[in-house]
């Protein structure tokens, strides 16, 4: 109750400045405010992610997630040319996906979706016709306590030192969903803590027309070469990987154990109560090939559900439903327990996976990240995978979810609403839960006779020596069905006006490449079991550069230049938070919501 007031004295004080000012920006600003109060009023009822509270919670908790929403439009002011012409086409967009969402549990998710399309349509509203109106004031009635792995960003390596570029496939999207959740919130550029966002996350979260795999090949490969939007003296290499998709239902089997964080610390709305909705979704979708167990974690660990078959959805849902928040953290006794399950029911050649939920705050038992690589490390030789699906706000640790699910052989996500949820556990059920390549390492050789210098964007905590390339011993990432993988390099080529050169090399080793390639790149990764690796190589010739780059190039160089604003890189080149929003107009991400909506915060950011 005192959280809840805090919060609702903090956000109405906001709310009456807001007011206040509007007040004062002439007759369309009267309307705007006019609008704020009637979709305040129409939406009073509406929880964090658009379910109403009689669906989920009474009381403070509900309280609590209603100013949430409320401040969410209210917070989106200024004004410009792109934002009015593109108001009427968003909104058609984001209710058409209204429309579209299939009927989940109580009808959770279309209520989710609907109501995210009524304040994505108000907020464009705003974007038209607000203008100097008083910012919104990000404020949280408690200390901030996330954690993040710092950033160490990569600079420009010389061909001639070091021809070679090693790193882990990394196929996680924590970090673009939980940086959605800041800007929602209202965090200035200045506000985003640093280590937060991962490029390479940003890149790999959304879908990309990549090449389809070739027959007895785990994934296509796709390249190209471009000219550098925010350096004129550089140029862009792109290296696209897809996998096929699969329907889960005619996935192999899988043994599930939902390991559940149950401390005092996932009491928020937007921790254990979206947790259960988010399991609800994934529940619906299991069969009778499949096998449930659920394991629950505070002060002790308690296995509340025992090989379940997964057609037993009511029996599932009761025993997720019926959980509550309470007492301290000992993840550790948690994770042991959850596989020694999974190890009990395990299906040979089938998904044995435990899907960690949590906020990542553990405080009792192994808590350091080095502890929990440890266990994790010694714990998936059984065979077992495991995902990580992180929660909440305020309190995220993020660098231990992530650890753990990268030692796991499993994905890290983020959820930050129900419409996530269902992204991550249905739309994406086979990437999320099925691996077709584990340990993929790329291997980048560059010709030094075409190219002088490069320097990897994003995968700063993947890269690889370049011994551990062909060493099957080495841990790298897993790659699911329906995944895409995208790199991105900025390079130097020998015809730049600057060029980038290293200390010759006395003795460096002469290997002539042809000239007309670029560079190749070497793929390594096992079948699923398998401890033997095989490789995939690629050549790049010159036929891959083009002065008009594919729409998913163009794409994934706004998202990766829009990475460097927010991170204030030593490499943004001429890159700023305007040049993004231009250069995302000459785009069309209409037939994709997710591409569109990432416009959307593009927009909202450089008004926070």
């Amino acid at each position: 109750m005192k959280k809840t007031i805090k919060r609702n004295v903090c956000l109405i004080l906001t709310f009456v400045l807001t007011i206040s000012a509007l007040s004062g920006c002439g007759s369309a600003k009267d309307n705007q405010t006019a609008a704020s109060e009637t979709y305040e009023s129409s939406d009073a009822s509406v929880g964090n992610d658009g379910v109403t509270e009689q669906e989920t919670n009474t009381g403070s908790n509900a309280n609590t997630a209603d100013t949430k929403n409320d401040t969410s439009v209210t917070s989106d002011n200024g004004a410009g040319e792109y934002e009015a012409a593109e108001s009427a086409d968003s909104s058609d967009r984001l209710s058409g996906s209204s429309a579209s969402v299939e009927q989940s549990t109580n009808g959770a998710a279309d209520s989710l979706y609907s109501n995210k399309a009524e304040k994505r349509s108000q907020s464009a509203m705003y974007d038209a016709e607000v203008e100097d109106c008083a910012p919104y004031t990000y404020c949280y009635e408690e200390p901030n306590t996330e954690e993040y792995n710092a950033i160490d960003e990569m600079g420009f390596t010389s061909v001639a030192l070091n021809p070679l570029s090693t790193f882990s496939a990394d196929v996680d999207t924590a970090s673009y969903s939980n940086l959605r959740r800041m800007i929602e919130w209202g965090y200035r550029l200045e506000d985003i803590p640093d280590g937060a966002v991962r490029i390479e996350e940003l890149l790999n979260y959304f879908d990309y027309d990549y090449a389809l795999p070739k027959k007895g090949e785990p994934f296509g490969v796709t390249t190209q070469i471009a000219d550098c939007p925010w350096n004129p003296n550089t140029k862009i290499a792109m290296i696209g990987l897809k996998t096929q998709k699969i329907d889960f239902s005619e996935a192999k089997p899988s043994n599930l154990v939902f390991l559940i964080d149950v401390s005092g610390s996932m009491y928020d709305d937007d921790k254990l109560p979206l947790l259960q909705r988010s399991f609800s979704l994934l529940t619906e979708n299991l069969t009778s090939k499949d096998r449930v167990s659920v394991v629950v974690y505070a002060s002790e660990d308690r296995v509340v559900l025992e090989g379940v078959n997964g057609s037993e959805d009511k029996t599932i849902l009761e025993a997720v439903n019926g959980l509550e928040a309470s007492g301290s953290t000992d993840g550790s006794s948690g994770i042991i327990t959850a596989y020694s399950i999974a190890e009990k029911y395990f299906i040979k050649g089938g998904n044995n996976r435990v899907i960690l939920a949590t906020d990542g705050d553990l405080n009792v038992g192994l808590t350091t990240q080095e502890e929990l690589e440890q266990l994790i490390t010694e714990k998936k030789k059984s065979g077992v995978y495991l995902s990580v699906l992180g929660f909440g706000t305020g309190n995220i640790k993020d660098n231990k979810m992530e650890t753990l699910a990268d030692k796991g052989n499993g994905n890290y996500a983020y959820i930050d609403s129900l419409t996530e949820a269902k992204k991550v556990l249905v739309e994406e059920m086979g990437a999320t839960l099925v691996t077709v390549a584990e340990d993929v390492k790329f291997q980048v050789e560059f010709n030094p006779d075409v190219v002088t210098g490069y320097r990897l964007i994003g995968y700063e905590n993947r890269q690889l020596a370049e011994q551990d390339f062909a060493d099957d011993t080495k841990d790298a990432g897993e790659i699911g069905a329906g995944h895409t993988v995208t790199a991105l390099y900025e390079i130097v080529t020998a015809d730049a006006s600057t060029t980038y050169s290293g200390t010759t090399l006395k003795y460096a080793k002469e290997k002539k490449l042809p000239d007309e390639e670029w560079f190749t790149v070497n793929i390594r990764y096992k079948n699923p079991g398998s401890s033997t690796s095989k490789l995939q190589s690629y050549p790049v010739d010159k036929v891959k550069y083009v002065k008009t780059p594919s729409k998913d190039m163009q794409f994934a160089m706004a998202v990766a230049e829009f990475g460097l604003v927010v991170n204030n890189s030593e490499y943004k080149g001429d890159a700023t938070m305007r040049t993004v929003i231009e250069r995302l107009k000459t785009i069309d991400t209409k037939s994709d919501e997710y591409k569109d909506e990432f416009c959307y915060l593009v927009r909202r950011l450089e008004k926070n």
